[in-house]
């Protein structure tokens, strides 16, 4: 593929009228797993504590159960983390894209080639 196209999927699973989980949700969910924390996973992936908080809400209840966990204690304060779901989740989804996008490879290199030079 030429260096200046990028492929992105941009899968959402929706659950009634919420987006239960979406590539936004999965990043700030990555971000905690790294950073421990809702406030360095925001800053991470650029946007507010209030709406990684409310994404994390919606996510807690369309999966019924929390995809992440506080932790307290510490002279800085607690920590956040994944619970086995949430890290469940991310690797799901990670997995179908990265499927979703193994499959599409030969049509997605003919759409390529259709783009203008």
């Amino acid at each position: 593929m030429t260096e200046d196209v990028r492929i992105a999927f941009r899968l959402r699973i929706m659950q009634g009228d919420a987006i239960a989980v979406g590539p936004g949700k999965i990043d700030l969910l990555e971000a905690i797993a790294a950073t421990g924390s809702i406030t360095a996973a925001a800053k991470r992936v650029e946007m507010s504590y209030r709406r990684a908080w409310l994404l994390l809400d919606t996510m807690n209840r369309c999966f019924g159960e929390p995809l992440t966990a506080a932790e307290s204690g510490g002279s800085r304060g607690g920590r956040t983390r994944l619970t086995p779901l949430g890290t469940q989740v991310v690797a799901r989804y990670r997995r179908i894209e990265a499927r979703s996008l193994k499959a599409s490879a030969t049509d997605l290199r003919a759409m390529v080639a259709l783009l203008s030079r």
